[in-house]
């Protein structure tokens, strides 16, 4: 397998790491390439009460096709770089679907 892009981690637990840098209140959620070794996400929803937070898990599950349950924040609760932990997928499945045009 290719290396990974540095957004990727994959842990000797099996489970996988993304570092990602957050926009919330953007006009659409989408995917926005990547910001240094980061993915950067723009997010719709806005930055209160953990709105922004819901909505990247929920939008993460639903892009690769996972549970909820299976996207956890890890870190950045309150700051725009973020650190998601998945499990019940492969990097070869978050590679395809997290990059994929929609």
């Amino acid at each position: 397998m290719k290396s990974l892009p540095g957004w990727l981690r994959l842990e000797a637990t099996g489970e996988i790491l993304l570092t990602l840098h957050v926009q919330p209140g953007a006009k659409s959620t989408e995917v926005a390439g990547e910001h240094g070794d980061a993915l950067k996400i723009r997010l719709a929803a806005p930055p209160v009460d953990g709105k922004a937070n819901a909505a990247l898990l929920g939008f993460i599950a639903a892009r690769l096709d996972i549970a909820k349950s299976a996207v956890m924040l890890k870190s950045g609760q309150a700051s725009r770089r973020k650190v998601v932990r998945l499990s019940g997928t492969t990097v070869e499945v978050v590679c395809q679907r997290v990059l994929a045009d929609d």
